[in-house]
């Protein structure tokens, strides 16, 4: 699975923020859940719209991110 293809960007929705297949939610909100200690099913039960997938897209998107982050280096 590449996240590429279920995360995206749309200027105008959710002020540019990262969604999940161009719908209103965002991959900040899914770790949100997740970090607050919802399973992925009870994120699955309450957004039936979203699947296993959208939520591992979300977590290797975080993930990659990180990769990517510096901090302490000048």
């Amino acid at each position: 699975m590449n996240y590429r293809d279920i995360i995206t960007v749309e200027p105008g929705k959710r002020g540019g923020k990262p969604c999940i297949r161009g719908m209103r939610v965002t991959v900040y909100d899914v770790l949100g859940y997740l970090a607050s200690g919802m399973t992925p099913q009870e994120i699955l039960e309450d957004f039936p719209y979203l699947t296993e997938e959208d939520i591992r897209a979300c977590l290797q998107y975080a993930a990659e991110r990180e990769r990517k982050v510096r901090v302490g280096h000048p």
